[in-house]
């Protein structure tokens, strides 16, 4: 898919045309939601609204997101000033707009809906950009979760499957966005640099109060949105559950936000683009705000330098800002959709005291508290995580925490229960958060059984064999369902997971 603000042309008076006509430009929101149209109404506030168009999806009201209660605590004339974004004058008639006439009117068209409907939404864009020639029109999406292809099975994230797509994203509270005095920031990423300067200056000139750097890490960044929302759950759950154990909580929190940002690093390595990304650019990414070029980091494998993750992107404020916000309890106003999962799965935790018995019944608690189960991209994410964890070779050490949660509402019965007992103790807990992060080094035995006519490799082999046999011979190795001899409840949990999850 190509995805840029300007055609083929080498001719410097239609680019130059080009460029005033796109730094002057709107920006359009099809299919709305919640983050879509609280902006509207924090650049209703600030009289920015005119650069903005916003289109529902068909059968969804402009504001559905919100509940009749925030609406109605909102003012009156910024409310109409937001619903005047969604509609256009057609013959003297007032009529809703639509991703046609985003597509038509606007230079930039973010594509704003979940995991449910943002890849038939994308393929209707580009189709329509076809059909009115306007293919210098560039989409973006908001989905902040793993995408699914029911025939082969397989999960991934768009923005790889599209590596030029652009990604849009901030953090924002429920509410927060209708404060006047507050402000926040967000990222516009996609991979060429030019494009992601100008469309984040698009983005940036909705409002005062929203300042937007550019980026090109679009896939890491959709991918880290994914990974936040998973951890959020967690760090809800923690927060509610675990509120008189304050010595948990840090590092539990921190080992959330770091394992977010690890699991982002060996995605980005993954990107069949990765060369092109730094090394082709129109401009420098140092000029983007990027402080160094590129951040890599490595480990000494037989005697060798080997790069294993790629930190560059961990320069994008907003995107940082994002994850951290979004397991923090806020000292005003609602947490974040996923946070307040966690929060009724503590809630319910404790009164069952078990782990639920299906994500259907996680669900149900969710709707039960109010929260509606098309939103909850992080419970979305959460179904498809083994696949992720395999397609981009995420080490489990660097996963460990999703993969607690994961258990927790896809383990077997026996399962589930060493994942509660985990998750409610304290001290458990905070083992696993210590132990849990040690690698497994299964890679270097696996390198070694290949090579056995080297000493050192045979004798790595022999003393694992050997251990192996000492460790079963002291606790005669229990079966997974079984109590595992008195081990402690987070090490049979380590043990599950490295043999369900590393496979």
């Amino acid at each position: 898919m190509r995805n840029s603000f300007f055609d083929r042309s080498l001719d410097a008076g239609s680019i130059a045309r080009r460029v005033r006509d796109v730094a002057a430009g709107k920006v359009g929101f099809y299919s709305v939601g919640l983050y879509p149209a609280s902006l509207a109404y924090n650049c209703a506030m600030q009289n920015q609204a005119g650069r903005l168009m916003l289109a529902a999806r068909p059968g969804r009201d402009l504001l559905g997101a919100f509940s009749k209660e925030a609406i109605a605590n909102m003012d009156a004339g910024h409310v109409a000033t937001v619903r005047s974004t969604g509609t256009h004058v057609s013959s003297t008639e007032q009529r809703p707009n639509t991703l046609r006439d985003l597509i038509l009117e606007c230079e930039l068209v973010v594509l704003s809906a979940n995991s449910n409907h943002i890849e038939e939404d994308l393929l209707k864009a580009c189709r329509l950009r076809e059909e009115l020639g306007r293919e210098q029109v560039v989409l973006a999406c908001l989905s902040g979760s793993f995408s699914h292809d029911p025939i082969t099975n397989n999960a991934y994230v768009l923005c790889e499957q599209e590596p030029n797509l652009a990604f849009f994203s901030g953090f924002h509270r429920h509410g927060a966005l209708r404060n006047p005095f507050d402000s926040f920031t967000a990222n516009f990423c996609h991979p060429n640099a030019l494009t992601a300067m100008l469309g984040a200056q698009l983005l940036d000139c909705l409002s005062p109060n929203i300042q937007v750097s550019p980026g090109v890490h679009n896939v890491e960044g959709q991918y880290i949105k994914a990974a936040k929302n998973m951890a959020s759950v967690f760090a809800g759950f923690g927060y509610a559950f675990h509120q008189d154990n304050p010595g948990v909580l840090p590092t539990l929190l921190t080992l959330l936000l770091d394992q977010c940002l690890d699991q982002a690093a060996t995605v980005s390595m993954a990107r069949p683009d990765r060369q092109k990304l730094y090394h082709r650019q129109p401009i420098p990414l140092t000029e983007l705000g990027y402080a160094v070029p590129r951040i890599e980091a490595t480990l000494v494998r037989d005697g060798d330098f080997e790069k294993v993750r790629d930190h560059t992107f961990t320069q994008l404020t907003a995107m940082v800002a994002d994850v951290r916000g979004s397991m923090m309890l806020p000292v005003s106003g609602s947490p974040t959709r996923n946070f307040q999962v966690g929060q009724v799965l503590a809630a319910k935790m404790r009164e069952h005291k078990r782990c639920p018995s299906s994500m259907e019944e996680l669900e149900q608690w969710c709707e039960s508290a109010g929260l509606r189960k098309g939103g909850l991209e992080g419970l979305k994410s959460l179904r498809y995580w083994p696949q992720i964890a395999r397609k981009y070779s995420i080490p489990l050490h660097d996963a460990s925490m999703v993969n607690l949660l994961y258990m927790a509402v896809y383990g077997r019965p026996a399962v589930k229960d060493t994942a509660y007992r985990v998750m409610t103790e304290s001290r458990e807990l905070s083992n696993y958060c210590q132990e849990s992060v040690r690698p497994t080094h299964s890679r270097r035995y696996a390198e070694a059984l290949q090579n056995l006519d080297v000493v050192e490799a045979l004798d790595l082999v022999v003393n694992a064999v050997i251990a192996d046999n000492a460790r079963n011979a002291m606790r005669r190795a229990a079966p997974l369902e079984g109590d595992g001899d008195g081990l402690p409840a987070y090490v049979q949990l380590m043990d599950v997971i490295e043999t369900q999850l590393d496979a």
